[in-house]
């Protein structure tokens, strides 16, 4: 069989769930025999690097349907050389390669004069599928941003050598993932944390010929390199800007290779360009990211929703609204840039799960008809946590009942509760 030749770059989301139906569309393209192996150089500094493996094993097994291996490669440079031997090994035979988040300066350290590079590059020329992004996607350019370093340590903007691996389909630019990034509140984190100043002053850095490719936070570019059409994927839209002039394509925009090589081409060569429109580089960033896909947006919708059910006395609903949450946690679980998020829809679901005990109490004249609905609907909540080994939930359900005047019993029989008083 012989294989496509497909580069995805992906701004962010790469193990969300916003990017499910396009690694679903990329493995189904490699046939009946895919072989799947995430590149865990990126974030091979980091003292979790085996937990984050694990993540993305989970989220390609449970969400795409896809065994991945792991190539081993958290270290390249000093590797023992059997280590490393295996790892190229993996990444040789792999026709699905994966890499994401981390640090693009690290990545670079490690990969520069090692097979690595070749390894990538090989896939691209002959045949598979690689997919980088984040970090990852940073190095793929001619030059790469040292994120880190300018953003979290304060050094003056410069450029990195970035591997260059898109000069293979002779594009020459520099990647910028995460490029309408929000994070910043009312200080502008866009292009990747660097902001509209910043950036500035890295174009004039670069040379003639080199431009921007940005790639927002969800999104991202199928490049068949084959047909060298470009399909624009995810949730948002993609940027290619020369010396602060911009034109944008949105998610669903079909263009030709051409229009990312020189901005503002015409020849589609039988590819259609759809939908795209000047930039408001000026704009000043966003007050919020309300309207993204994110863990963050998912809690505070399931809160409101929680709430009103509360205070509709609809214990059906208010339920429905925990294991929406619980749900999303779940799903999000795998994406490394959700964090933060992911410890406040923790809190928030625990706060969901006391509320709904408290409103399970309500001291009515029948109070096991009244209760009966919110005691069933925290049950049903308990047999799923418990279910997934989540016994820390498990506990706040069945202390917040047993406050509240329910003690719970475990039977073979299967669950039974009762109505005591409450100390």
């Amino acid at each position: 069989m012989t294989l496509p030749r497909i580069l995805t770059i992906m701004g962010s989301g790469e193990t969300a769930p916003t990017m499910v139906k396009t690694h679903r569309s990329l493995v189904e393209r490699l046939g009946e025999a895919p072989r799947a192996v995430v590149l865990d150089t990126p974030y091979g500094f980091q003292e979790n690097a085996p937990e984050l493996a694990t993540r993305a094993q989970d989220y390609f097994r449970k969400s795409v349907g896809l065994t991945i291996e792991v190539a081993g490669l958290q270290q390249v440079k000093g590797a023992d050389d059997l280590v490393l031997a295996q790892g190229l090994s993996r990444v040789r035979d792999a026709n699905y390669l994966f890499a994401g988040p981390g640090s693009p300066t690290y990545t670079l350290r490690q990969w520069a004069n090692s097979p690595v590079p070749a390894e990538i590059a090989e896939k691209l020329r002959h045949g598979g599928v690689v997919t980088f992004a984040s970090a990852a996607a940073l190095t793929l350019g001619r030059y790469t941003v040292p994120v880190y370093e300018i953003y979290k340590v304060g050094e003056d903007p410069y450029w990195l050598d970035g591997l260059d691996l898109l000069a293979e389909m002779d594009l020459h630019v520099a990647v910028i993932p995460h490029y309408d990034n929000a994070e910043g509140g009312h200080h502008d984190t866009r292009f990747c944390y660097l902001g509209e100043r910043r950036l500035r002053i890295l174009e004039d850095q670069l040379p003639d010929g080199v431009h921007v490719l940005g790639i927002d936070e969800h999104t991202g570019i199928v490049i068949d390199l084959d047909t060298e059409q470009v399909t624009v994927v995810g949730n948002g839209t993609i940027t290619v800007r020369v010396r602060g002039e911009s034109t944008v394509y949105p998610t669903g925009s079909e263009l030709h290779l051409d229009n990312l090589r020189s901005p503002g081409s015409t020849h589609t060569s039988g590819a259609a360009v759809h939908a795209a429109r000047p930039a408001a580089e000026s704009a000043a960033p966003a007050d919020s990211d309300a309207g993204r896909p994110s863990l963050a947006t998912d809690t505070a919708r399931c809160e409101r929703a929680f709430n009103e059910a509360i205070e509709s006395r609809n214990a059906e609903d208010a339920a429905r609204a925990v294991l929406e949450l619980e749900t999303s946690i779940h799903a999000w679980s795998a994406d490394t840039n959700q964090s933060e998020d992911g410890d406040r829809a923790r809190a928030a679901l625990r706060s969901m799960i006391v509320k709904l005990g408290q409103a399970a109490s309500g001291g009515l004249a029948d109070p096991r008809s009244v209760v009966g609905p919110f005691v069933d609907g925290l049950l049903a909540i308990r047999a799923i946590v418990r279910a997934e080994k989540r016994y820390d939930l498990s506990d706040v359900v069945r202390d917040q009942l047993l406050a509240a005047g329910v003690e719970v019993r475990d039977t073979k029989e299967g669950v039974q509760w009762e109505m005591r008083s409450p100390e």
